[in-house]
């Protein structure tokens, strides 16, 4: 293996080659015209190699060697390519007699406004994505009282943003809440909503956990919590838990009927032990 002594001879070497080539001929080297056009040498070798733009003279030594003219048609090729024309399209450009320029720079143009439109919606896409994980819901407080109800509290986004943010869940939510405007929202709400009259009805009903009336209530609220991130049945199986225990969540259930946030832990669990669950060892996962 070469050692960096042997690495910097070759370099030398190159070097005092390209120095030979500047006092042979009267032309700039592959290194000095990368340097003046900006251009890497692999794309002039390559363009060489093509027949785009070749140097005309050589030296001894059979290094490039690029003249005023050769420079000047290099130049073109660097306008056209920063344009966004491929390479075919520039030689026909640059050497058919009966090409269209200015037609084959209006089509350039109607795919550069495209890709700008494109790309301006993509930023919009990204401010509503950056505003959606910073405040969880792209609602204002007026919409949000609207469209989820007088009970809503505006205060409960940044409260689980605080509360999950780091979590995949909390970015599984955002990602779908940019996604959403008021009507989506509205629909989601009528969604809850239903189901909420649905659990209370069933409850009173005597439906009993393990039935198939309650199993159908089960699987209808993981579909309808998948409007806020993908839920397992062991989340589901600790949500329930918190249904129960949490103060908040528990007077939501047992305000739509008493006893409501306990019975539906216990349909919960009785769907999932159906699954090969056990409810008391379950983890969010």
């Amino acid at each position: 293996m070469p050692d960096d002594t042997d690495t910097d001879t070759d370099a030398d070497a190159e070097a005092e080659a390209e120095a030979e080539a500047e006092a042979e001929a009267d032309g700039l080297t592959v290194g000095q015209v990368s340097t003046r056009l900006g251009v890497t040498v692999r794309a002039l070798h390559h363009w060489d190699e093509i027949g785009l733009a070749r140097p005309s003279l050589r030296t001894a030594a059979g290094y490039r060697l690029y003249t005023a003219a050769d420079l000047e048609r290099l130049h073109r090729v660097v306008v056209y390519r920063e344009i966004g024309l491929g390479l075919d399209r520039i030689r026909a450009v640059l050497d058919d007699p009966t090409a269209d320029v200015p037609g084959a720079l209006r089509a350039q143009r109607a795919q550069v406004a495209e890709r700008i439109d494109r790309l301006q919606r993509l930023g919009a896409g990204l401010d509503r994505m950056i505003d959606a994980h910073e405040r969880g819901l792209l609602l204002t407080v007026e919409e949000q009282a609207e469209v989820l109800g007088p009970g809503w509290n505006p205060d409960w986004p940044a409260q689980a943003r605080q509360r999950y943010g780091e979590t995949t869940q909390w970015l599984q939510y955002v990602e779908r809440s940019a996604a959403r405007g008021p009507e989506e929202w509205q629909a989601v709400a009528a969604a809850v909503t239903d189901l909420d009259r649905a659990l209370g009805e069933a409850m009173d009903a005597g439906v009993a956990p393990g039935s198939p009336e309650a199993n159908g209530l089960v699987e209808r609220h993981r579909e309808v919590f998948a409007s806020y991130f993908p839920l397992t049945r062991e989340m589901q199986v600790c949500l329930g838990r918190m249904y129960e225990a949490d103060p908040g969540f528990a007077a939501h259930y047992d305000g739509i009927r008493p006893g409501l946030a306990t019975w539906f832990r216990r349909i919960v669990d009785a769907s999932a032990r159906a699954h090969g669950i056990d409810p008391d060892t379950a983890t969010w996962r």
